[in-house]
């Protein structure tokens, strides 16, 4: 599920922003909107299932919330850089390259520097290394040889033609 959404994320946005007609500021009207929906599904549908499911509103611990505060800033604010690597000229198809090439390395390190290995950094596969270093490769072969994309369609319903009225038989009046 994740995959799919996330797969389909920077080109739902980009279609948003672009259809604000707002090249100024249609990235900032397309945040708006994300903003509303994080509402929709991070605030509505939680407190729905937690009444649903009779979980107690007590035993949340500042650590706890401060940490989730925290993640759904670096969320948003990730959310934010993609709308202005739209606004910089970026497509969908090379900005989500990037983003989801370059996530896992950033992950797999600070992972790494948060919980180092059991037999320390010289216990590390080199195939890790490897994995870091075909994921780097992997984004920018994507981004640096993508396909080029195929005609624009038209958004305007095509006018049919109509064909001219048949020419009335001469009754041969007034000749």
């Amino acid at each position: 599920m994740t995959v799919g959404c996330w797969g389909v994320y920077g080109i739902f946005l980009h279609t948003g922003q672009t259809a604000m007609q707002d090249p100024v500021n249609g990235r900032y009207k397309a945040f708006l909107f994300v903003g509303i929906a994080y509402f929709l599904t991070a605030v509505l549908a939680p407190l729905l299932l937690l009444m649903v499911k009779g979980a107690a509103f007590s035993g949340y611990t500042s650590r706890g919330m401060w940490w989730s505060l925290f993640a759904g800033i670096v969320g948003a604010a990730g959310a934010f850089g993609v709308l202005l690597a739209f606004g910089a000229k970026g497509t969908p198809a090379v900005v989500m390259s990037i983003v989801f090439a370059g996530a896992p390395v950033v992950n797999a390190i600070y992972a790494l520097v948060q919980h180092p290995p059991a037999g320390g950094w010289g216990s590390i596969k080199p195939q890790f290394y490897l994995g870091i270093a075909l994921a780097a490769l992997g984004g920018c072969l994507v981004t640096l040889y993508k396909p080029a994309p195929g005609p624009q369609k038209s958004t305007t319903p095509a006018v049919l033609e109509q064909p001219a009225p048949a020419a009335a038989p001469d009754s041969g009046a007034g000749a």
